[in-house]
């Protein structure tokens, strides 16, 4: 079992390290896990807001020091107040990276930070909202992220929410121990706070906490994920069979299909990262990417690089450090990175963006190496000179599959799911001939024909026929396939995958 957020901030507060930086929204947690860490080392606390000056930390009540509501004042006097003390003094401001710009409060606070790094005499602690820090404090301070409760904790937050909810109005509870432990794991990732909120306002209306709030509170969890935008949740009807084709991919992941169940942990496998596809345009991969999060019945959440990027220096890289917490948030999940690489096409060339898109590439690439949470990536890819190729090293995905244009079989199956799905069924034999005449074409190419014989039957008839076989076969004649018109590009693809990728057929 892993060190628990207090573990970790004593850690922080001992290294001698002359300045701990909280990056929380949840301030009163942040302050709660200070005064743990405070009581169990014995150490003194004295907090700081621009609303009350400086207080006990420890002891609610009492009168602020005399003159400390300027934050430059109150640096010196908690830098005066430690080094009259015997033992260390733990020195919390709230909201202090704000007023870093002024000149003499940066400079207040550097003379705080060498005082207790020279002496040993205290610890400044920064608990702020805000993600920068200007770079003449960097090198002595110590960021530390506050980890999201674990299930025993959640459990814990659920029931005493329960309680207090029920003393202001009784309650019901109808939920047996498998329930509640699915309502525990839909909650792991977020806040206490969030916990607290998403609890009280499902049993708010009824008064029950029942297993049909299991739905509901996965979609409160979403909202409460989706405030900043950075991930889509996308609703993925698709199924693995609606999908022509691709019977070794479609195979691999059938195997996997209960692999990010507690019960595959247990067995001793760990959950699989995720499978890249690269392949040709309208070969069906990001289909894929929707099916399998219905096969696994696991939220699908579509990460969209163009909205990480930002004119801000640093701004970027939290962006997507905040999206990836949101997926592991709401693991077990998939995550869809579609057309990757023109997320990352400068990651090789510094001088296009100043090494931003290296940046974010690296963070992605440790990110994918490293995670433990069971989140599971489907990427796909269409222009494999863009790749970089420090994605396809081993351990980023457990497989990288080639989507090739579909062969006569798959043909046959992907022309009969979408002549049937729009009531245009036809017989087998006329589907294999359809089949064969649409040698060289997609799955997104083979669609649009059905899609335009759909158009002109309608046309010619007012909607009193539907499309023939005739129909079908003149709307593949009336376009060619980018197989055609891109002849070259498609066999270099084939070319490069040959020993390097899965056949997904």
């Amino acid at each position: 079992m892993g060190q628990s957020n207090a573990e970790r901030l004593m850690e922080a507060l001992r290294s001698r390290s002359p300045c701990v930086w909280i990056v929380t929204d949840e301030e009163e947690d942040a302050l709660a896990l200070v005064a743990e860490a405070a009581m169990s080392l014995s150490w003194e606390v004295r907090r700081w807001s621009v609303t009350t000056g400086v207080v006990d930390g420890l002891i609610a009540g009492g009168r602020p020091a005399e003159g400390t509501i300027n934050a430059g004042a109150a640096l010196a006097h908690v830098g005066a107040e430690a080094g009259a003390r015997p033992g260390p003094v733990i020195a919390v401001f709230l909201d202090l990276l704000g007023l870093l710009g002024d000149e003499v409060v940066l400079r207040a606070t550097r003379d705080v930070v060498q005082q207790f790094e020279r002496s040993g005499a205290g610890r400044l602690v920064l608990i702020d909202h805000r993600d920068s820090l200007p770079a003449v404090l960097r090198s002595s301070v110590v960021r530390f992220e506050i980890g999201p409760p674990d299930a025993e904790e959640i459990r814990r937050i659920v029931t005493t929410t329960l309680r207090r909810v029920n003393a202001e109005r009784p309650i019901t509870i109808s939920v047996g121990k498998r329930a509640l432990g699915g309502i525990v794991q839909n909650l792991h990732g977020l806040t206490r706070r969030q916990v607290e909120h998403v609890i009280t306002d499902a049993v708010w209306e009824d008064r029950e906490l029942s297993a049909d709030d299991l739905g509901a509170i996965l979609l409160r969890k979403r909202q409460v994920l989706d405030a900043d935008g950075l991930l889509e949740f996308v609703e993925a009807p698709a199924r693995l069979e609606d999908l022509g084709g691709l019977g070794r991919l479609k195979g691999w992941l059938r195997e996997r299909e209960r692999a990010l169940s507690d019960e595959a942990r247990a067995y001793g496998i760990e959950a699989p990262r995720g499978v890249l596809m690269l392949g040709v345009q309208g070969a069906g991969k990001s289909l894929c990417a929707k099916a399998i999060a219905t096969a696994w019945r696991r939220p699908l959440l579509r990460l969209d690089p163009g909205v990480l990027y930002d004119r801000y220096i640093g701004e970027s890289e939290r962006r997507l450090r905040e999206a990836l917490r949101q997926a592991e948030a709401m693991a077990p999940a998939v995550l869809w990175i579609d057309e990757i690489e023109k997320a990352f096409a400068s990651a090789a060339a510094r001088s296009v963006d100043g090494g931003l898109s290296q940046r974010l590439f690296g963070t992605l690439l440790t990110w994918l190496q490293e995670h433990r949470a069971p989140v599971f990536v489907a990427a796909t890819a269409n222009d494999i000179e863009a790749l970089p190729p420090e994605l396809l090293r081993k351990g980023r995905f457990d497989e990288v599959f080639f989507v090739d244009l579909p062969g006569e079989e798959a043909r046959a199956a992907i022309l009969d799911i979408h002549l049937k799905r729009r009531g245009c069924g036809l017989p087998a034999a006329e589907v294999r001939a359809l089949a064969r005449a649409c040698a060289g074409y997609s799955g997104a190419e083979i669609e649009q024909a059905v899609v335009s014989a759909l158009h002109s039957a309608f046309a010619r008839s007012g909607g009193a026929e539907r499309p023939g076989r005739g129909d079908v076969e003149r709307a593949i004649s009336g376009s060619p396939p980018l197989s055609v018109t891109m002849a070259e590009r498609v066999a270099g693809l084939r070319e490069w995958a040959r020993g390097r990728c899965v056949p997904a057929e």
